[in-house]
């Protein structure tokens, strides 16, 4: 076990004791959130990404230990291990490493070189790469005529396909093939057979001719030649070139022995060069594609994970009681009316805008509403009848402006036809419940958008394409993260919303609703433990980020944890005062002597010093408001774009290639990542965040496919 805590701690560059700390609290079920949080002692204040990331290699690293542990008994099982392969396999580092050793002891399907060995072949091709005779066909004469042997020809070509085997198994010459690839190789693409024109008029028509070095393919590119091929409209294949010869000689020099003779080293030679084009490359081929496509997973993941993060931590409308529209042409306007918790009050149709146009009677109906339920805001999806209907809403001054806001449908009629959403509202339509879900992302968009699977959100690239279960890990611990990061009244939150809680989980979270429905809110922390089934260990992982508004104790509601109420109460004690005198009280809490307090024994210094922030701004939320500026587009429609047109915008997704703009009207905007800025940017998230109102110029229109390319230089 140390063994494999210092190879994590190796890789990432850590401490090997802050590893095994985090390692041991990971294995006793504790959570990444919580650990960062309230165990800063133990792991040397290791801040939750080092210890995701511990928690990831930690998995790598065991599970190549374990298929170690599987290869070492398969080879002593055969008979085969020697006192070289035993170190070749503990200083294995990669999953590839441990399989190069196995190679010549896997279990093999019937083969060229198997039919060979059937016919007694194998002592012939021990003959010849001995390399000492100087006849091979006068060796292979003793094997003509037996075992199906036909005559010395078929002698020798049966023992070249068990050389070739050989070669194909050589730890050397897989090496020499994977370097050649990584370094030379390109990707070409050519059209698939009749399907020309079809790709002419696909995303993917700039593929059709393609070539580009391995090294320098981006990941987004890759994964689009991959969806192409998948797709039947691309041919995609790997190319060396001109360093095709030249590997195949390197590998020659490398297998065949130096004291061969002439005879013999032509036969090895002609083996090597079949197993290069037959086995070697093809299997390489395989691996250097998969390394590229878990490269290319990766990049999009991380792109992902960093949209739904910013998504999930933009500012909520707090305390506004909101109008939201889910606009539309024949169906009408459906429209809700929701209080600052995001209750729904009432609900109605309105068509403002045609065929109906209805536009005095939908002004009263708004007008009506705003009144009688004193609304402050309105959320206006931004899908189909967006831009007619916000026209009309200004139109008629149905509000301030700067208090219209353009809210992201994407995702609310995966919403609206949930399980969870007919939960919520069993006797509404799914249209009701997709206007609810739209007001509510802008009271709350963290507790709204947990509702949703993260891949209906619309944010990322081919998040189809990439692996599934790394994209739900991925997506999945983004989600706890910031739930976690924020906090949760376990008054008001839904049942989704609580199962994202450190330790809680779907079954918690249901057993606490239904606890809060049979005996009302929670008026402690300590109540929490009356929950069925929720033990010490998940009040412990949870507690600290469940809040009690209103509770006796004024700490409950805050993220410092339980177990250190006893620090507050001593911090206290010091300065001679009551705990409640704490919270917010920055001249008290300027003279909290935590080193004294650390002598003492009260508690570690990191924690004290998390306790003392928590303190000045008890309760406090992470996100920041700058959502008080609405976005008033520029134009109306594609057909009112010119080039050279200088336009406000929306960031709605970034990419690895740049980051997609709404300019208030149907067609998205593309600002690639050469137009961001004169400086050249690793990454687009550096520069633009989701949601960020930025000034662009359109450069150029494609009419045939209505595509707008952008700059904001």
């Amino acid at each position: 076990m140390g063994n494999i805590y210092e190879e994590v701690a190796r890789r990432l560059n850590l401490s090997v004791r802050s590893v095994t700390a985090t390692a041991e609290l990971l294995d006793e079920g504790a959570t990444v959130p919580f650990i960062s949080r309230y165990r800063k002692e133990r792991t040397g204040s290791l801040d939750e990404v080092a210890i995701r990331d511990i928690e990831s290699t930690l998995k790598t690293v065991r599970e190549l230990e374990a298929r170690k542990d599987f290869v070492r008994e398969a080879i002593e099982n055969a008979g085969g291990m020697t006192p070289r392969i035993l170190e070749a396999l503990g200083k294995a580092t990669t999953m590839t490493e441990v399989e190069d050793i196995y190679a010549p002891f896997k279990p093999k399907k019937r083969t060229r070189a198997t039919i060979a060995r059937e016919k007694g072949l194998e002592p012939l091709a021990r003959i010849i790469m001995a390399g000492k005779t100087t006849d091979c066909h006068a060796s292979a004469s003793r094997f003509a005529g037996k075992n199906d042997v036909k005559d010395e020809d078929d002698a020798i070509a049966g023992a070249s396909d068990i050389i070739a085997e050989w070669a194909s198994e050589s730890t050397r010459l897989r090496n020499i093939t994977r370097n050649t690839f990584r370094r030379s190789a390109s990707v070409e693409c050519t059209p698939a057979k009749g399907k020309e024109q079809e790709l002419a008029s696909s995303p993917y028509a700039q593929y059709g001719d393609f070539t580009k070095n391995m090294r320098h393919l981006p990941s987004h590119q890759y994964l689009a030649l991959r969806r192409a091929e998948r797709e039947g409209l691309l041919k995609v294949k790997f190319s060396l070139g001109n360093d095709s010869d030249k590997l195949d000689e390197a590998l020659c020099r490398a297998f065949v022995p130096a004291y061969a003779s002439r005879d013999a080293v032509r036969i090895i030679e002609d083996a090597v060069c079949d197993a290069s084009r037959r086995l070697l490359r093809p299997s390489v081929e395989n691996e250097v594609s998969a390394e590229l496509k878990e490269e290319a997973d990766r990049v999009a993941i991380d792109i992902f994970a960093g949209n739904l993060r910013q998504l999930l931590l933009a500012s909520p409308l707090k305390g506004r009681r909101i109008l939201a529209i889910d606009p539309g042409f024949r169906t009408g306007c459906k429209v809700v009316a929701l209080d600052s918790q995001g209750n729904l009050l009432d609900d109605t149709v309105i068509y403002p805008v045609p065929p109906k146009a209805d536009l005095e009677g939908s002004a009263r109906t708004l007008n009506r509403f705003i009144e009688r339920y004193k609304l402050d805001a309105i959320a206006l999806g931004n899908g189909t009848a967006s831009r007619e209907t916000e026209k009309f809403i200004k139109d008629y001054k149905i509000i301030d402006p700067s208090r219209l806001f353009i809210v992201s449908e994407s995702g609310a009629s995966v919403y609206s036809a949930s399980d969870i959403a007919r939960k919520e509202f069993p006797d509404k339509d799914v249209t009701v419940r997709g206007a609810v879900s739209i007001g509510r992302r802008l009271i709350d968009p963290l507790a709204e958008l947990v509702k949703i699977d993260p891949k209906s959100i619309g944010v990322g690239q081919y998040q189809h394409d990439v692996d599934q279960t790394k994209l739900k890990d991925s997506l999945d611990y983004t989600v706890m993260s910031c739930v976690n990061a924020v906090g949760v009244d376990v008054n008001t939150a839904s049942e989704r919303l609580l199962s994202y809680v450190s330790g809680i989980g779907p079954a918690l979270a249901a057993n606490i609703v239904a606890y809060r429905a049979a005996n009302g809110d929670f008026t402690s922390r300590k109540e929490l433990r009356k929950v069925p089934r929720l033990g010490d260990k998940a009040f412990e992982l949870a507690a600290g980020f469940l809040r009690v508004p209103g509770a006796k104790e004024p700490l409950d509601n805050t993220g410092i944890h339980p177990e250190s109420y006893h620090i507050v109460k001593s911090m206290a004690n010091m300065l001679k005062v009551s705990p409640s005198d704490l919270p917010a009280n920055d001249s008290l809490l300027d003279r909290i002597d935590i080193k004294t307090l650390a002598q003492q024994g009260i508690g570690g210094i990191e924690t004290m010093t998390d306790i003392v922030a928590e303190l000045r701004k008890p309760g406090r939320d992470p996100r920041t408001d700058d959502n008080s500026d609405a976005f008033v587009p520029g134009v109306g429609s594609f057909e009112e774009l010119s080039i050279g047109m200088s336009l406000p915008g929306i960031v709605n997704n970034i990419t690895a290639f740049g980051a997609f703009v709404d300019l208030g009207i149907k067609e998205n905007g593309l600002l690639h990542i050469s137009k961001i800025s004169n400086k050249r940017i690793s990454s687009v998230s550096d520069v633009l965040r989701l949601g960020q109102q930025v000034e662009v110029k359109v450069i150029d229109i494609d009419h045939s496919r209505r595509r707008i390319s952008l700059s904001m230089i």
